[in-house]
C-alpha cells in the first residue's frame, strides 16, 4: 500500500483537495487491486466507520475522473478498480470465481493494439479481457 504523504501527493498532483474519505479510497484500492465497491466501502470503514456509500461512490467517480484510479468492468462484472493507471494493460479474470490480474501489453506502446480500420477516430486505449480459470480453481476442479 502506498504510504499516506504519496496518497496525499497523489491528490494534490492531481488537483484534489486532500480529504479524509479520498485518502481511505485511494489506500484501499493500492492495497486491494480490482476490488469492488463493497470491498472499498468495507475497509474504507476500518479507519473511516462513518463514511457513507454514497461518499465513497463521489470518492471513485472524482479519482477515476482525475486519472488516480482506473475502473474496469469485465462482461458479467460488477466494476471493479485499480491504481495501476495510464500504461494501458488488460486482464485476466477467472470464469469460476471472478479473480482478476494484470496482464502487461504484449507489444508495443499504448494503446498495444492497432486497429485495422479507426474510423477517423484517435485510438488511445485499447482493452482486452482475457478469460480462464485460475490456478485455484483449476486445482479446486482437479481434486474433485
Amino acid at each position: 500500500m502506498a504510504v499516506e504523504p504519496d496518497l496525499r501527493e497523489a491528490l494534490k498532483g492531481a488537483d484534489l483537495r486532500v480529504t479524509q474519505p479520498r485518502l481511505a479510497v485511494l489506500g484501499v484500492v493500492h492495497a486491494h487491486p480490482h476490488a469492488g465497491t463493497e470491498t472499498i466501502i468495507r475497509e474504507a470503514r476500518r479507519s473511516l466507520p462513518d463514511v457513507s456509500h454514497q461518499a465513497v461512490y463521489d470518492v471513485l467517480r472524482a479519482l477515476t475522473d482525475a486519472g488516480l484510479l482506473r475502473r474496469i468492468q469485465p462482461a458479467g462484472s460488477l466494476a471493479r478498480y485499480e491504481a495501476r493507471v495510464g500504461d494501458n494493460h488488460h486482464h485476466v479474470v477467472c470464469r469460476r470465481c471472478g479473480a482478476i490480474a494484470d496482464i502487461d501489453c504484449a507489444v508495443g506502446d499504448a494503446p498495444c493494439l492497432t486497429a485495422s480500420h479507426d474510423h477517423g477516430f484517435e485510438v488511445d486505449e485499447a482493452e482486452v479481457v482475457y478469460w480462464g480459470t485460475c490456478p485455484a480453481c483449476a486445482t479446486d476442479r482437479n481434486h474433485q
